[in-house]
């Protein structure tokens, strides 16, 4: 049996991008392990919103001891209640340093991953490991709005989710703590310009000219 090359992928964008999905397609056609770093923020989000714990650093620590990101990932977290919760949660620097920790345990086990969120490739990817590839997601307003409002099954008015779209975004630009950046090498994918067939071809095209390289 043939090994495997290493390959280590980074997906970062905003809300609602299409990073998701893309990342998705991409491990399953190259049999990546997939790591959503937001699930992560979100299933932090969503203890607290349940146990309202006087100390939150504390709490999320101790559950994150032995943590299953494979549980995790089974779990319904978009909600609104998480997403207008979990852009102030991730700000906070102890936090990350929780999540960040889980995740780079889990990349360093696996020489072939996928890890998407928004400081993979300017943080947690930035040196070892060191990603392969880093690909960035650009989605406008209008068509990122419209595809998390699907997402939640129109279950809140459009204007809503817009409004709390562009807030999360901000906030994710701004914070303090690894803000969402583009990195220098990224490669830019509009994924309002570019069906997923597209989105899935242009990926595999840079996927397969380092594959040839190595």
């Amino acid at each position: 049996m043939t090994r495997q090359k290493k390959l280590i992928i980074a997906c970062d964008g905003e809300s609602a991008s299409g990073k998701s999905t893309a990342a998705k397609l991409i491990s399953k056609k190259y049999k990546l392990l997939l790591i959503n770093s937001g699930l992560l923020y979100r299933y932090a989000s969503k203890i607290i919103i349940k146990h309202k714990p006087k100390n939150q650093i504390t709490f999320v620590k101790n559950k994150f001891k032995n943590i299953s990101y494979k549980k995790i990932s089974k779990q319904n977290l978009h909600s609104e209640q998480i997403s207008n919760h979990v852009a102030g949660l991730a700000k906070i620097k102890k936090i990350r340093e929780i999540v960040n920790k889980v995740q780079i345990s889990i990349i360093r086990k696996n020489k072939r991953i996928c890890v998407e969120g928004r400081d993979i490739a300017s943080k947690i990817l930035s040196k070892n490991p060191k990603y392969d590839l880093a690909f960035y997601f650009k989605c406008s307003l209008d068509v990122a709005s419209y595809r998390r409002w699907l997402d939640i099954k129109k279950k809140l008015p459009l204007k809503e989710v817009k409004k709390s779209l562009k807030k999360r975004t901000l906030t994710d630009k701004n914070r303090k703590h690894s803000p969402l950046i583009r990195v220098k090498d990224s490669i830019l994918i509009r994924s309002d310009q570019l069906t997923k067939k597209q989105v899935l071809s242009k990926m595999s095209s840079y996927i397969d000219r380092l594959n040839n390289k190595n």
